[in-house]
């Protein structure tokens, strides 16, 4: 089903030249519930402008390089919920740079007919190239880019930036280096995040 899908994912630019609004996307976890948290941002001053949670009972098992199976429907539910929509959706896992070319972030473009772009923490598949006096290198597998390694904070680990769906990865790029200010990880990305383990919290401590 991932190869097949793979061939469906538009690694070209679907976005306007000027993008007004982003969205990060993020997942956690508190026993059988899966959280889905969305954090849209004002893509000029990276402010918060909506924050939207979902639950869904787990129906997955974690299976590496099967992520998608088990983090959409909780994603796609939060997303469904956004009321301001954003231009594009920064994804907390990978695009194409997956040994099928379909991770989470693509696996989400395709079913929610969206533009996403993935961002990873590490490396799934590929080798980086030479970064040439640039802020990102080439990851390369089976002689195709198939993302970037990027260096959004000096003298800190670089993340690991692959097209999702319907953008392309030079403007992926310009995306994320835009989207850190302060942190490793991209902001957008970064507010999913926090909005995500806060809810686990409040489940967790709700349970107790």
């Amino acid at each position: 089903m991932q190869l097949k899908l793979s061939k469906k994912v538009i690694q070209e630019d679907l976005l306007p030249k000027t993008v007004k609004y982003v969205a990060g996307v993020d997942i956690a976890y508190q026993e059988e519930i899966s959280i889905g948290a969305v954090a849209v941002l004002d893509f000029n001053s990276l402010t918060i402008v909506e924050a939207q949670i979902a639950h869904f009972t787990t129906q997955f098992p974690y299976v590496p390089t099967l992520l998608s199976f088990r983090e959409i429907p909780p994603a796609l539910l939060a997303m469904r919920k956004v009321r301001i929509k954003p231009e594009v959706f920064m994804v907390d896992g990978q695009g194409i740079a997956h040994p099928y070319r379909l991770g989470f972030a693509s696996h989400l473009g395709l079913v929610a007919n969206v533009p996403t772009i993935g961002v990873a923490k590490s490396l799934l598949c590929g080798e980086v190239g030479v970064f040439k006096g640039k802020r990102w290198a080439p990851i390369v597998d089976g002689g195709k880019v198939i993302g970037a390694s990027v260096i959004t904070m000096p003298r800190k680990n670089p993340v690991y930036v692959s097209v999702g769906h319907g953008v392309s990865l030079e403007r992926a790029i310009d995306l994320v280096l835009h989207c850190t200010r302060v942190h490793r990880i991209p902001e957008p990305i970064r507010r999913a995040h926090l909005l995500a383990n806060e809810e686990k919290r409040k489940l967790k401590t709700a349970r107790v």
